[in-house]
């Protein structure tokens, strides 16, 4: 098997994970001062917040795209 993937989704799997984690970031940077008392961030910063689903959302598409890749190499079952 190649060590370097050829398939249609992975692309998006792999930005997804990183938007995934920006998000994720954006969210515990924007809970903190809340948790602290300490005055709240921006409304942009909540807003930055909303990459973590986009990610996730990015990453499942690339998934699934795989997954079609992948069923349309293998062919029909049973015959």
């Amino acid at each position: 098997m190649n060590s370097q993937s050829t398939d249609p989704g992975d692309v998006y799997v792999k930005a997804g994970a990183i938007v995934f984690g920006l998000g994720a970031l954006a969210t515990l940077v924007t809970f903190v001062p809340l948790f602290l008392h300490l005055t709240p961030l921006p409304t942009v910063a909540y807003w930055l917040s909303m990459l973590m689903p986009a990610g996730f959302l990015a990453a499942l598409t690339g998934l699934l795209l795989n997954a079609r890749a992948q069923r349309r190499r293998i062919g029909p079952v049973g015959s």
